[in-house]
């Protein structure tokens, strides 16, 4: 069973590669791999006295931390639908006033870079996928600047201690601080970004087609630009709120992101309580949360339990233990560790480090810890799926897995390494 397992995952992964070959939904592979891998498992088990039990409790313990992801997501897509219902990102886009593609590509690049670090690279994602749809209509230019917000998106949560869930894991288990985390990997994350984003704006060219405005269905909505600045502000606030509030209180990020949610459904229903009953509904939560993506949710659901399941089983722990018996060297186990984070999920390979090697063997700002927070964070970018920002891109902008691999996936690897020798040379200086 333990390598029906392996198989079953290779299967529903290729099932995702290949969605739109077969024609089912990457949500539904996942879902399936993720019911089987776990079935089998608990088959294989089978014979143990008390396995059973034991295996639903991990399920369910792996169900709760999952459940803060996807609880998370809901709410941070649900905020940014709601500043998108009420045309808030229109106060953004009218500011940046230029058209031509390399400029553009630059301005959302560094914007992206920056606020992933101040908030994290999903909830940045999320929210650079809306600015996204607002600014470019082409469908060929809107997934090539998405592609490029994936790989800012994850340098830029790299190099602070709160942009990546994996360098919260090592800062909250004191194998990194905070300042020596910013110092060591913030040339290394630029350079990650910097690297194919030359890359890309040498290529391009032209302008991009902006989406035309509906007039009617804008103007049926009577949002007035108090208003608008208000959602935007008080969204972007609640966004803003939850880093803090993960390090004031030590609660789960979804805690966070549910009370700032609460606050600004509190502040729309105020806010349009006096209008029309057909325009108060077109703004309200309720017909917001239609337009949430609960297809990419599922799809983040069934291949995090998936990969659960491995976790659960042993197979990750022995690929560990196979990186470190057969390589022994800091530099390729984490380069290697960060490729194999495009293929599966970066938590459960940074706890896998954390458990093999104690602080006794590498001590707190170690080169290890700084070099295994780089590359869990930005080796993701690899492949559209290796990360929860591409994920999240990938289910809003509709993102083709193989158009990913074939445009995307040579830029992202070359940052990469790139980051890693800038590293390299600025440990050995």
């Amino acid at each position: 069973m333990y390598t029906a397992m392996a198989l079953t995952f290779t299967l529903g992964f290729l099932a995702i590669i290949f969605e739109h070959k077969i024609k089912v939904n990457k949500a539904a592979s996942a879902l399936i791999t993720a019911a089987v891998c776990w079935v089998l498992y608990v088959f294989g088990q089978s014979s143990v006295e008390g396995s059973v039990e034991v295996i639903e409790t991990n399920l369910m313990h792996h169900l709760g931390d999952i459940a803060g992801i996807l609880f998370f997501l809901l709410g941070a897509m649900t905020i940014v639908e709601l500043i998108d219902t009420h045309d808030g990102f229109s106060l953004i886009t009218q500011r940046i006033k230029t058209t031509k593609k390399s400029t553009l590509l630059i301005i959302l690049s560094v914007t992206t870079f920056l606020m992933s670090a101040a908030l994290d690279n999903l909830t940045t994602s999320i929210i650079m996928a809306a600015l996204l749809r607002k600014l470019i209509d082409d469908k060929k230019d809107l997934w090539l600047f998405a592609g490029m917000i994936i790989i800012a998106a994850n340098a830029g949560g790299a190099w602070s201690p709160i942009g990546d869930v994996t360098t919260i894991m090592l800062w909250v288990g004191g194998q990194v601080t905070v300042v020596n985390i910013i110092l060591k990997l913030l040339v290394p994350s630029i350079v990650c970004l910097a690297v194919p984003l030359t890359i890309m704006v040498y290529k391009m060219r032209g302008n991009v087609a902006v989406p035309e405005i509906n007039e009617e269905e804008a103007g049926s909505l009577k949002v007035h630009v108090r208003e608008q600045k208000l959602v935007l502000g008080a969204g972007l606030a609640a966004l803003l709120f939850v880093p803090v509030f993960k390090t004031f209180t030590h609660l789960p990020p979804f805690l966070g992101i549910m009370f700032g949610l609460g606050i600004l459904w509190t502040i729309t229903e105020f806010l349009h309580k006096s209008k029309a009953d057909s325009t108060r509904k077109q703004l309200s939560i309720s017909k917001v949360l239609e337009k949430v993506d609960t297809v990419s949710i599922l799809f983040f659901l069934g291949i995090l339990l998936a990969v659960a399941a491995l976790q659960t089983a042993g197979h990750l722990t022995q690929l560990a233990t196979m990186l470190d018996e057969n390589f022994g060297n800091i530099w390729i186990i984490n380069i290697l560790v960060g490729l194999f984070s495009s293929i599966i999920d970066n938590v459960p390979l940074v706890a896998g480090s954390i458990g093999m090697y104690d602080l006794s063997v590498y001590p707190q700002d170690h080169t290890f810890w700084e070099l295994l927070a780089y590359c869990a964070g930005t080796g993701g970018s690899v492949l559209i799926i290796g990360s929860a920002a591409g994920v999240a891109i990938m289910g809003i902008l509709k993102i083709e897995f193989m158009w990913y691999l074939k445009k995307i996936s040579l830029l992202a690897l070359v940052g990469y390494l790139s980051g890693i020798l800038t590293f390299w040379l600025m440990s050995s200086l």
